[in-house]
């Protein structure tokens, strides 16, 4: 990663872009030598596979199942 700070970041943000774009160059940016942001390429999200953590819920009823009269609140009769 290069380091750029503040100042020449906010001056030459489109050239930053362009090298980003180009090269998928990344850049810390410092204000007073110290790192305040990363500027990196952008990574789509693969929106259609399956999230992990959903898949390992297991419903333990059918939630298809009917309901009886009694399984309803009283304020819902």
């Amino acid at each position: 990663m290069k380091t750029v700070n503040v100042h020449d970041a906010k001056t030459g943000f489109s050239k930053l872009l362009s090298e980003i774009e180009e090269r998928g160059s990344r850049f810390v940016i410092c204000r007073n030598g110290h790192p305040v942001a990363d500027l990196v390429p952008h990574q789509a999200v693969n929106r259609l596979q399956p999230d992990k953590k959903l898949g390992a819920l297991r419903i333990k009823y059918d939630p298809v199942e009917e309901l009886t009269p009694a399984d309803w609140p009283d304020e819902a009769r």
